[in-house]
């Protein structure tokens, strides 16, 4: 790897880490005169943007979150043309990474934090394996309805795309550099849903549609 090469691997971690750590939810919830720091759980993320506003809002910031995942992997492949795999599961990561720890939000509470990255994970599979992800998003949809849980539905949906991705790169239907961010994220997820998942186990996670 040469200086210029080393510099363009740069640029794609910096600037998608700078992507994915716009606090999205923040703005959104301060435009609306509501700390999403102090209403619910806390958290950065859409669900709690639909418990502190309404679900619409919340739908809202997912996607705009999606649209930092999206913007992220297409400038890394414009960086990197000749690796786009690599690009995309670079660029993904690092913008999950500011998603999840954002720099910004620093500034705002004096504490590394955010959301949850699975907006940005699930744009990263839709551009990765577009099939999949509507696959499992009708197996998700199902889930919700059925529990009315958000952690449990997302858990559920990125495990069956994990899991099919690696399978696919296993018959290099698709590159292996694809399975690895599919195992890195769902890493990621598992860890930053921890405490979902104990409440799930305990009975005391909160349903969509509870009041704060």
């Amino acid at each position: 790897m040469d200086a210029a090469d080393f510099m363009r691997w740069a640029a794609v971690v910096a600037v998608s880490y700078l992507l994915g750590a716009i606090p999205t939810a923040y703005l959104v919830c301060r435009a609306r005169g509501v700390d999403i720091f102090t209403v619910g759980s806390g958290n950065m993320g859409a669900t709690n943007v639909a418990r502190a506003l309404n679900l619409w809002w919340g739908i809202a910031v997912w996607l705009m979150d999606m649209g930092k995942g999206v913007l992220a992997i297409l400038l890394a492949r414009l960086l990197l043309p000749y690796d786009p795999a690599a690009a995309t599961a670079v660029g993904a990561l690092a913008a999950i990474v500011g998603h999840n720890w954002s720099v910004f939000v620093v500034r705002l509470t004096g504490r590394l934090r955010g959301g949850k990255g699975a907006s940005i994970t699930f744009a990263a599979l839709a551009l990765i394996a577009p099939h999949v992800v509507l696959v499992v998003s009708l197996i998700g949809g199902a889930v919700l309805l059925a529990t009315r849980y958000v952690s449990l539905t997302v858990l559920v949906m990125l495990g069956l795309a994990t899991a099919w991705i690696v399978v696919l790169s296993s018959q290099s239907a698709l590159a292996w550099e694809y399975a690895l961010y599919a195992l890195l994220a769902l890493s990621l997820t598992l860890y930053r849903f921890r405490d979902n998942i104990q409440r799930l186990l305990r009975g005391t996670e909160r349903r969509l549609g509870e009041r704060v």
